[in-house]
């Protein structure tokens, strides 16, 4: 312990003196650090067996329902495999907590195949990208290549907040202390944010490090705020850190909800995870960004080019890629990686290596962006930030630096001179499934093809003109329950929106809804009604509005009724009823969600619940 403590002395020692320090170094402080740089790798190197990459939480499954599949019936259809769902924030993911161990392969594989669910994949466990850091050499050398001194001139990042999904962070530090915010836990579902490995620390730092206060270190974005949002655990066995796809979809759920723009991740795998991608697109579509580093694997990884999220790749002060960066198709943009000065857990300054880093440096660069020109969203801000970006290796977008090194000056000086052009084409719909004229009963699986020359950002599904469910994340597609109307035919619409808020309605489809109809009986008992979404807790941006009821003599005799704030806002017949509520507009405060149902017999109920904008 004392030559770890005497070796992060020295480490200090040259960060405050720069690279001129270390010729005027005695002969033992180096031999000190020399035998600590050992230790430490000694401590961090990995064991003979590492973790398999089809590890996954014991008893837990992840899954996304279609919209307008029922509460009830997406507990009938989990409870044949001894599942119960828990809904993760305001989005439409779920965690499946199983009955029995042990069976979690056979389980996904079958819902995998269930219309009625957009996916179901096994919670994976991720690990931290940073690799073991050189102790006496370094400098923030990452400033100098990327331009953020000139950058710096227009914006620090005032005004956006940066979510740091991590190991948490050491709130008393003095260089994060003044820019950190209320966090959440998701790993144990608790407020406690504390680092407990030390790395989420590092990565806060180097995104948004307080800038200009005489001590320590700058990080990019120095006037931004940090969100800390634990996802990861240590593990003892590997002496590493770990989390989740559950938890890294929980941290994104929550930061987009509680306003954040900028997200970051620095653990790798997490774009192969259609949870967290699901989870990324309910980020970018209230207007936000999700940074992930690429990884420390050396080797191409082999993953798909994703939209949703910007993963980022490492380079040295020289441009070159770091030997131990992960690369592929899935790169977007690569950054400086290598002896990362930048905060340490316990109030210290240290270099750190890897892709973990890479990316909040980038995630800094997006929120210094955003605070330069607010009025751009985050699609617009990363297609300026991957155009100004120094591009590298093969012409165009490659494997290994992706469009280039992100350039931090150019651009916050393209943000800054960006001005939205207005989007005039409207989306394009059509409904492929169930065709025309096709007789229907049950859950009714529908699919969609949906456009746009920007991009869709949601599709509603309408049945005789009304509309029953909302689908904010790609593939879009729902389950709809045709029970909630009388036999007969009825015409089924698509609609799509994009960011501008133009519409495209697809052809109707007209299909016959023939189910088993239950004798006419005296009835007086009343509907039940459920507020789905949001649940009670915090909300930001476009909010689904989603309600469903039941009744004992079947659902189409219902009529529902929402109200906002006291005020009607949407109306619709059967057991599901959806409305997209823009809180943007609304005053910041507790606002009041109440929904009315009313049957045949004239029997109602009312619910609601309160959420703070």
């Amino acid at each position: 312990m004392n030559i770890s403590h005497r070796s992060t002395q020295v480490a200090r020692t040259v960060q405050r003196r720069g690279n001129h320090a270390l010729p005027q170094m005695t002969a033992i402080a180096l031999l000190i650090a020399a035998v600590a740089t050992t230790l430490s790798s000694l401590a961090h190197a990995a064991p003979t067996k590492m973790p398999s990459s089809e590890e996954f939480a014991q008893g837990r499954l992840l899954i996304e329902p279609r919209p307008g599949l029922s509460v009830s019936e997406l507990a009938k259809l989990l409870s044949v495999h001894g599942g119960r769902a828990r809904k993760l924030g305001q989005s439409n993911l779920h965690l499946v907590t199983l009955s029995h161990r042990g069976s979690e392969r056979s389980i996904v594989e079958r819902l995998k195949h269930d219309p009625r669910l957009k996916y179901a994949e096994l919670d994976l466990r991720v690990k931290s990208n940073f690799i073991p850091n050189d102790p006496y050499y370094g400098s923030q050398y990452h400033h100098t290549i990327t331009g953020t001194n000139t950058a710096w001139d227009a914006t620090q990042g005032a005004g956006v907040t940066i979510a740091i999904l991590d190991s948490g962070v050491d709130r008393n530090h003095p260089d994060l202390l003044p820019n950190l915010v209320a966090g959440y836990n998701t790993y144990d579902n608790n407020t406690d944010t504390s680092d407990v490995c030390g790395h989420g620390t590092a990565v806060a730092g180097t995104a948004a490090a307080t800038s200009n206060n005489s001590i320590g270190v700058a990080g990019i974005a120095g006037a931004a705020k940090i969100m800390p949002i634990r996802i990861a655990y240590f593990d003892t066995t590997y002496n590493s850190c770990y989390a989740y796809y559950s938890t890294v979809a929980a941290g994104l759920t929550y930061a987009a909800d509680h306003g954040a723009r900028i997200a970051n991740i620095s653990y790798g795998g997490v774009t192969a995870s259609s949870a967290i991608q699901s989870a990324a697109q309910y980020m970018k579509n209230k207007g936000g960004l999700v940074f992930v580093s690429a990884g420390n694997n050396g080797v191409n990884e082999n993953l798909p080019a994703t939209t949703l999220m910007i993963p980022v790749s490492a380079t040295d002060s020289n441009d070159t890629l770091a030997p131990w960066s992960s690369f592929g198709a899935f790169v977007a943009i690569s950054a400086p990686g290598v002896n990362i000065w930048t905060t340490s857990q316990g109030g210290g300054y240290q270099p750190w290596n890897g892709t973990s880093f890479a990316s909040p440096l980038t995630a800094g660069i997006g929120a210094l962006m955003m605070a330069a020109n607010p009025s751009l969203d985050g699609a617009k801000i990363e297609s300026l930030m991957v155009s100004t970006s120094s591009d590298l290796g093969a012409p165009g977008r490659d494997q290994y630096f992706g469009y280039g090194r992100v350039n931090a000056a150019a651009a916050v000086k393209a943000a800054l001179a960006a001005t939205s052009a207005p989007d005039s084409q409207p989306p394009t719909t059509s409904i492929t499934t169930p065709s025309a004229n096709a007789t229907v009963s049950g859950i009714v699986p529908v699919n969609l093809t949906a456009t746009d020359n920007v991009g869709v950002v949601s599709v509603e599904l309408r049945v005789n003109g009304v509309t029953v469910a909302i689908d904010n994340t790609s593939p879009f597609g729902f389950s709809w329950d045709s029970a909630s109307l009388p036999n007969g035919t009825a015409n089924l619409t698509t609609v799509a929106y994009d960011a501008a808020g133009l519409q495209g309605t697809s052809s109707p489809v007209a299909v016959n809804v023939a189910n088993n109809v239950q004798s006419n009986v005296a009835d007086t008992v009343a509907p039940v009604v459920t507020i789905v979404n949001p649940v009670s807790g915090k909300v930001a941006g476009v909010v689904t509005v989603n309600v469903q009821a039941t009744d004992n003599s079947g659902p189409s005799g219902i009529v529902q009724t929402l109200y906002i704030d006291g005020a009607l806002k949407a109306q619709a017949t059967g057991g599901a009823l959806s409305y997209n509520w823009n809180t943007r507009k609304v005053s910041a405060g507790v606002h009041t969600i109440k929904a009315v149902a009313k049957d045949a017999a004239g029997n109602s109920v009312i619910t609601s619940v309160q959420v703070t904008r």
